[in-house]
């Protein structure tokens, strides 16, 4: 694992962005997996001013999304799939028909989750996975106790998910209980796992997740098992890492990081 820390948000936000770039100019034909929240919006943000600016191309990428929320049409304005489109898929030359996500409107939840593994492996596996990490300690929606071999599959939210995401609702009341969402065990399977973590509110989690215990009650320390992560944070993220100076050195010394310093 890698930890970068970037002085505030955006140069966080513009690092990562960079990065996600790179992987697509390496490989045009990149398989994407995406999160939303309102940390990512200044990352989708940059990846659009990348593609009119710089000619990005997106027209061979595919991408799965990590989670849905149960109960809300394509449509809703709440939906992750109205998210993306809104925040990224309206502003690029990426085909909608190789953007997927979870369907939350689905009657049958198991079998939702069996078809989405299915269509990840039929692309051939997520080659570059996008992270954040939740105030619970979550990624996608892998709430405490979820197993560190989860598959995708329907998920009860915990009371502290409801409360941080509410606010994007118009309505509070209207926040799902449930969402459909990628497994720790499928995000694990990603070829290369990329984190963006910013703000004070996650400085303890962050610190959990990358040098705490692995333990299934912060899916995100899950992160750790795997051989191919960079974490990107802020300062104010950063605040509670013990081995900051150690990551900070990397950034400065270590060459794959050269063009982005």
């Amino acid at each position: 694992m890698e930890v970068v820390v970037r002085p505030c948000k955006p140069e966080a936000s513009w690092l990562a962005a960079r990065l996600i770039a790179a992987a697509i100019r390496a490989k045009p034909s990149l398989v994407l997996g995406l999160a939303t929240g309102r940390t990512m919006e200044r990352l989708y943000a940059k990846l659009v001013q990348m593609h009119r600016e710089e000619g990005l191309d997106f027209s061979l990428v595919r991408t799965f999304n990590l989670d849905e929320y149960i109960g809300l049409p394509p449509e809703d304005p709440n939906a992750y799939r109205y998210y993306m489109n809104h925040h990224l898929f309206d502003h690029i030359n990426i085909d909608k028909r190789n953007t997927h996500l979870p369907e939350g409107m689905t009657d049958d939840e198991a079998g939702e989750g069996a078809r989405y593994e299915a269509e990840m492996r039929e692309a051939g596996g997520i080659d570059l996975q996008l992270l954040g990490i939740g105030r619970a300690g979550h990624i996608g929606f892998n709430e405490p106790l979820s197993a560190l071999q989860s598959r995708t599959r329907a998920k009860a939210l915990t009371p502290m998910t409801i409360a941080e995401n509410s606010g994007e609702f118009t309505d509070p009341a209207r926040m799902p209980r449930r969402a459909i969402t990628m497994g720790v065990g499928t995000i694990l399977e990603a070829k290369r796992l990329l984190v963006l973590v910013t703000g004070e509110s996650k400085a303890e989690i962050l610190a959990k997740a990358v040098e705490g215990p692995i333990t299934s009650m912060v899916s995100a320390t899950a992160i750790q098992l795997h051989p191919n992560v960079q974490v990107i944070c802020d300062n104010e993220a950063a605040s509670n890492l013990s081995g900051r100076e150690y990551y900070e050195w990397i950034f400065e010394n270590e060459p794959e990081w050269q063009e982005y310093r």
